[in-house]
């Protein structure tokens, strides 16, 4: 039997060329091969400039100038600089030498300004002068401490609050540590063996009013104003 033939046939070839381009196409592309004749020279892919122009031998030559009257050519003159530095020397005034400090025998020297070795510091003009941000910080405090006592005192004045003045504190002052001797008097008498619930109470308890006390003899060296409120 024939072999089957679509009647489409034409139509599909038509269409399928249709919008094939050149480069469209299945497997490789088919690329003229180069010639072994074309093979890559040296200096080959470097631009080409032009060729120089030759000069033309029969170019003009500019007219010569003729110097006028008033010209003085310059004319160098050779310094010599062996009398210019002699001239500089003995003109010159001469360096003060520098003070050395020698340490061995065998002559090993150095500077001795550098050295430390000489009292620079104590010849300053600011020496010994308090510096001025102690100066300024100085007054700051003093300035806050009477801003804080008249603070204070105008809390105590509200407060309705009385200061203490110098004959009470220093009587206050006396009459405990007057208490604290008496204290302490009667708790180095105590026996050194406490066996019985008794002693040890009285121990401990002569204990508390002596630290009390130094407590509150601390307080009042301490501070300078003290303040009782009216009860």
């Amino acid at each position: 039997p024939l072999r089957y033939i679509s009647k489409f046939r034409e139509f599909v070839k038509h269409e399928a060329e249709k919008n094939k381009s050149q480069w469209k196409t299945m497997g490789p592309a088919k690329v003229a091969m180069p010639s072994p004749n074309d093979f890559l020279q040296k200096h080959s892919k470097e631009p080409k400039l032009e060729p120089k122009k030759k000069e033309q031998s029969g170019k003009k030559l500019l007219p010569l100038s003729v110097p006028r009257r008033t010209y003085r050519p310059v004319i160098q003159v050779e310094k010599n600089f062996i009398n210019k530095n002699a001239v500089a020397v003995i003109k010159g005034t001469p360096k003060k030498p520098r003070p050395f400090c020698v340490d061995t025998r065998q002559g090993d020297k150095y500077l001795l300004e550098p050295s430390g070795l000489v009292p620079k510091y104590i010849k300053k003009k600011n020496y010994g002068v308090t510096p001025k941000y102690v100066t300024r910080r100085n007054e700051e405090m003093k300035r806050e401490e009477e801003e804080y006592q008249a603070r204070i005192l105008e809390q105590l004045k509200k407060k309705a609050m009385k200061t203490l003045s110098d004959e009470e504190r220093t009587d206050i002052l006396q009459a405990l540590k007057k208490n604290w001797e008496e204290i302490n008097h009667a708790f180095q008498g105590l026996p050194v063996l406490t066996d019985t619930r008794y002693k040890k109470m009285h121990k401990e308890e002569l204990e508390l009013k002596l630290k009390q006390l130094e407590h509150d003899i601390a307080a009042i060296e301490k501070h300078k104003s003290i303040y009782i409120a009216n009860v």
